[in-house]
């Protein structure tokens, strides 16, 4: 199963949620969510963006205004969105702006895209929490969920197709690479 694209978004289990979420590079943040149990899929691809159909390359250029992002399918009865919120802001930094480790350019900053109302005031929640432990301002953006548009096959799932483990639970490091 493929989750849908662009504004056309079907669960694939009854009962299950969206959730997309821009934190750096999407091949480590791709891999961190897949490891979480109740996310049912991940899809790496491009949000935020005015571009239509953009491809790896001009999202790179970064004159599309979209965000590498992750899409993710969960089951609310496993994981809650505000667990998945958590993982959010563990993986990456989210007072650098437009900057993530080496990767530098608006395609890697710090996007909550919310799917709902209820996600759009989880997320403001969480943020101010999360500020309280910094000393530097958070820069991440919350904006509601627009077109998704799927990465190109060979960055699906690029860090386990690399040999690191996507199994649910694993805490092993996550090494990205290109």
């Amino acid at each position: 199963m493929s989750l849908p694209t662009r504004l056309v978004k079907t669960a694939s289990v009854p009962g299950s949620q969206f959730a997309e979420f821009a934190a750096g590079c999407f091949w480590s943040v791709e891999l961190a969510f897949q490891r979480v149990h109740g996310v049912l899929q991940a899809q790496v691809g491009y949000s935020g963006g005015s571009t239509v159909d953009p491809t790896y390359n001009q999202v790179c250029r970064g004159n599309t205004g979209h965000a590498e992002s992750v899409l993710l399918e969960f089951d609310p009865s496993v994981v809650s969105y505000n667990q998945l919120l958590d993982v959010f802001w563990k993986k990456h930094d989210p007072t650098t702006p437009n900057k993530q480790g080496n990767d530098v350019g608006t395609q890697y900053r710090s996007v909550i895209f919310y799917h709902s109302p209820e996600q759009k005031e989880q997320a403001i929640k969480s943020m101010e929490k999360e500020q309280k432990k910094y000393n530097s301002k958070i820069v991440t953006q919350i904006v509601e969920a627009g077109p998704f548009y799927p990465a190109e096959e060979y960055h699906q799932k690029y860090l386990e197709k690399g040999g690191q483990c996507a199994m649910k639970g694993n805490n092993d490091h996550i090494r990205c690479y290109g």
